[in-house]
């Protein structure tokens, strides 16, 4: 299960994990609607540590990442290269500062060049991702049939990064390489289940 932190950050108690879950940082959300990040990286890092402690069974918490798609690129006023360093420097202060939490580091970029390049910077700071247990691929919710996507993904396995977590990599992008991929995430389904007529049994609206 993967729950976002803009859905936990304002509990007032948070509930108890029956079962292993993942924590998104929202940053699809946050960069969207903003621009930049809004959230102090120190209030992340105290909100993850209770998670963590009080919630019970968290694998990972993803990073405070910046996403490449060209119109997220256009709402910034940034570019690949700027997100991309964010992305990377995020990560680093995460793990200098709470190195205790389980953080992930993510890929970002658009092109499969970018893609390589990220992963090229990783490694220039002492970061070998082939030797993660978990490596976040973002940028990719959109777009996981199409073939420059799974071309992204079958060329990054192809250089040992063969635990790649897809964000919002729906049932189309994992017919293609799902076998190729760790785990991925996706809210499409719960999109259509919304506005769909309800099953069969089943008493609610939709």
């Amino acid at each position: 299960l993967m729950v976002s932190h803009r859905r936990l950050r304002d509990r007032k108690k948070m509930p108890r994990a029956v079962g292993p879950w993942v924590l998104d940082s929202g940053a699809f959300s946050e960069v969207s609607q903003y621009g930049k990040w809004t959230v102090p990286v120190a209030d992340y890092i105290k909100a993850v540590v209770l998670y963590r402690d009080e919630i019970g069974n968290m694998v990972w918490a993803a990073p405070m990442d910046w996403m490449c798609e060209p119109w997220m690129v256009e709402k910034t006023r940034l570019t690949v290269e700027e997100h991309q360093q964010r992305t990377l420097e995020n990560y680093l202060e995460l793990i200098e500062r709470a190195p205790d939490l389980p953080w992930i580091p993510v890929l970002q970029g658009w092109t499969l060049d970018e893609y390589h390049r990220h992963a090229e910077a990783y490694c220039g700071v002492g970061i070998d991702l082939t030797t993660m247990p978990t490596v976040g691929i973002g940028s990719v919710c959109r777009r996981q049939a199409t073939t420059e996507a799974t071309g992204i993904i079958r060329s990054l396995w192809a250089q040992g990064i063969k635990n790649l977590h897809g964000f919002g990599f729906k049932v189309q992008g994992l017919r293609e390489v799902g076998a190729l991929m760790a785990s991925a995430d996706s809210m499409a389904w719960s999109y259509g289940a919304r506005r769909s007529e309800p099953l069969q049994g089943c008493t609610h609206k939709k």
